[in-house]
């Protein structure tokens, strides 16, 4: 039987128990998960496997494709350059990228992409698999399309379009690709191992996704946005084995990662822009992901959400969610990173057999409230 290895304080050993708990009864096939608390990390675990034919295990140095949860630290990386001034969240995109202020995008806000609110959810006409992964192609298309609502008037999830965007922004403003500027800016400094692409001399080291059954959606109108934007662009999660996938360097849902690197890079939010000691943000950015820019059901994925500057900052019909400040998102599956500023609490998780939910799987409210049980019992 797979074991549970890594490091656990013992006032959090039910996260540690719960972990072995899915992996024995086969909920889970593989996973990390790293809590830190005040800067000190209580939970730092792995176990499981690695491949479906659960004939590889799961190390401490196993990385997994993470979908959406590399949105969070996409969105770091923008405020990072807003911290600089070399952003302005409230100017034009235009002004950085002048081909983009095209048929009705004039009035998209740097902060529009940062909060899914620029009316660009998807690709119309739809784009097939070979496209979205030629990042300069699909961003054209982006760039020739007039926006779905007025910008800023309404909030609808980016799922993948978000990548090219931003990743096409950063470029512009630091001559940069989006990984590049990842990897030199967070991944190194905080010694995480995040990859944005992932090189192929990692390529052993990635957990082969297991796949969940696929989700049920109503039957929805074919002109809805929502109908739109689920069939814009379309992805299986076996495209993480693939080559072209692995290269991408999309924001939106291209990191490799593990829990532990995930941790290390968002902490720099939960603990106000300077972690161990280091300066990567000012307070008063900080603060601007808490200025809610979208609130209310969803028009893409039907949650009731309030965005933030980057993050998701409210979710009330979670009931696993912890309440106060703070910030957050998952990816495809479950995969899922949580910054609480008040409890200086950052939880991450990451694994390899999917759920069929919007954010979070059967399992990632568990491990959060089993953190947060803990957490009532722990002295830091």
């Amino acid at each position: 039987m797979a074991q549970v290895h890594g490091t656990c304080d013992p006032a959090f050993a039910s996260v540690r128990e719960m972990l072995q708990q899915n992996i024995s009864s086969d909920k889970e096939v593989g996973a990390s998960i790293c809590v830190t608390v005040k800067g000190k990390t209580v939970v730092d675990i792995w176990g499981g496997y690695a491949d479906i034919a659960r004939s590889k295990p799961w190390t401490e140095n196993t990385i997994v494709s993470v979908w959406s949860t590399t949105k969070t630290i996409m969105n770091l990386a923008m405020l990072l350059l807003i911290d600089r001034g070399v952003l302005d969240p409230d100017a034009p995109v235009a002004k950085y990228w002048p081909e983009f202020g095209i048929n009705g995008k004039e009035s998209v806000l740097v902060r529009h992409f940062m909060s899914h609110t620029a009316g660009l959810p998807s690709f119309d006409p739809p784009i097939d698999e070979a496209t979205l992964l030629n990042v300069p192609k699909a961003t054209e298309n982006l760039a020739q399309q007039k926006p779905w609502w007025t910008p800023g008037t309404a909030h609808g999830y980016h799922l993948t379009s978000q990548g090219h965007l931003i990743g096409e922004l950063v470029h512009r403003v630091t001559g940069k690709t989006l990984g590049e500027f990842v990897h030199d800016e967070l991944a190194v400094p905080r010694n995480a191992d995040f990859h944005l692409p992932v090189a192929e001399e990692e390529w052993d080291r990635i957990a082969e996704m297991v796949p969940s059954e696929t989700a049920e959606f109503p039957e929805l109108d074919p002109n809805s946005i929502m109908y739109r934007a689920l069939t814009g662009s379309v992805v299986g999660p076996n495209v993480s084995k693939e080559p072209a996938f692995r290269r991408c360097g999309l924001g939106s849902i291209g990191g490799f990662t593990n829990a532990r690197a995930v941790n290390k890079i968002l902490s720099i939010i939960t603990h106000n822009g300077t972690v161990d000691g280091q300066r990567f943000l000012s307070s008063e950015t900080i603060a601007k992901i808490f200025e809610v820019q979208g609130s209310g059901p969803d028009l893409v994925i039907g949650l009731d959400i309030e965005w933030g500057l980057g993050f998701g900052i409210s979710m009330a019909s979670e009931d696993w969610m912890p309440s106060g400040k703070l910030a957050f998102w998952g990816g495809w599956g479950g995969s899922f990173a949580l910054m609480d500023l008040d409890n200086q609490v950052t939880f991450t998780y990451v694994m390899n057999k999917m759920g069929a939910n919007v954010l979070g799987n059967e399992r990632t409210g568990d491990y959060v409230r089993a953190a947060y049980t803990a957490l009532q019992g722990y002295n830091a």
